[in-house]
């Protein structure tokens, strides 16, 4: 049992479940929706930024309506990024083959955008990271599409799983390319005296 407080988390990412709790952060989910669409002409950090702090919004909303206690709550955002054009969840499998080989053989990059609210104020933080994928042959894009993996993940790939077959080079948070920078969130927790570390 850990001896942090409790926080909310507003995501259904299991990755991102994963890394709160390798740093022992005990939390409750929160189940909110919003519209990810991106705004016309919107660049990918302002685009970031906004879901996160709409997640963090819409959680609060839903902890309030559920009549459950005022806590912090962690909401975020990851978007792949290449030149400039935000290349999110695909559609189906079609639009995750066409991702991976815009992909392939050059450099992007993962944006993370974490917001922590306690409902008075919110605090934000980017983590960006550059990922190098190797040259992928046509039938490798196909192999791994079909594997089911890209389906729902931002630039249709996982780092933490069989797409870290596909990097060549991580610059930046490893966990972030994942979906929750580490050093990012914990030090946003400290912004509000959460405890990380035991006194």
């Amino acid at each position: 049992m850990s001896d942090k407080p409790l926080i909310y988390l507003a995501s259904a990412s299991p990755r991102r479940r994963e890394l709160l709790g390798q740093i022992g952060i005990p939390f409750e989910r929160i189940a909110c929706e919003i519209d990810e669409t991106p705004l016309p002409g919107e660049a990918a950090r302002p685009y970031v930024e906004r879901l996160a702090r709409a997640k963090a919004a819409a959680g609060i909303a839903a902890a309030r309506a559920a009549g459950l206690p005022t806590r912090l709550l962690l909401a975020a955002d990851t978007t792949v990024a290449l030149e400039g054009q935000i290349l999110g969840k695909p559609i189906d499998a079609a639009d995750a083959r066409a991702m991976l080989a815009q992909l392939s053989g050059s450099t992007h990059e993962v944006l993370t955008g974490v917001a922590i609210s306690d409902g008075q104020r919110c605090e934000y933080q980017l983590s960006c990271s550059m990922v190098r994928f190797r040259q992928l042959s046509a039938a490798e894009i196909a192999a791994y599409v079909a594997s089911g993996e890209p389906l729902d993940k931002a630039g249709s790939y996982g780092a933490q799983g069989l797409g870290a077959v596909l990097i060549e080079e991580i610059r930046g948070s490893f966990s972030g390319v994942v979906g929750l920078p580490l050093a990012e969130t914990v030090a946003l927790l400290q912004r509000f005296d959460y405890p990380f570390w035991p006194a």
